[in-house]
């Protein structure tokens, strides 16, 4: 086996991370942040570890490619008045349309195939 170089590892603890605020293309910021290792994806792309604040909604968006996210912690109310909580672990078909809201904040761990669609509620 080859030696790991230094540079062909990063580590980032969800505790004591630097999130970097998420902006959408438009330039709304509505509060949430990302902690993203892999540069090469656009932020909120790839895998991602995502920190919603209390109260915070999402917009309306469709899945450009599955979405699969783990609630660490916190709850998560879904447009269509699912409730997930911490421990759940969810998937999102390519093309399904929805929002979350979070009246506590949450964290979650986070795989997106591709950027989101805004689209109208």
């Amino acid at each position: 086996m080859k030696k790991m170089s230094p540079s062909d590892r990063k580590i980032a603890n969800v505790r004591e991370g630097q999130f970097r605020p998420f902006v959408y293309p438009d330039g709304t910021a509505l509060g949430d942040e990302v902690l993203q290792l892999d540069e090469d994806r656009a932020l909120g792309e790839g895998f991602h570890v995502y920190r919603m604040p209390a109260g915070m909604t999402t917009r309306a968006h469709r899945h450009n490619g599955h979405e699969q996210f783990l609630i660490l912690e916190g709850e998560l109310h879904e447009s269509d008045g699912t409730i997930l909580k911490a421990g759940d672990l969810v998937f999102y078909k390519n093309g399904s349309e929805h929002s979350s809201f979070t009246p506590d904040g949450c964290l979650l761990a986070v795989h997106i195939a591709g950027p989101e669609i805004t689209v109208e509620d």
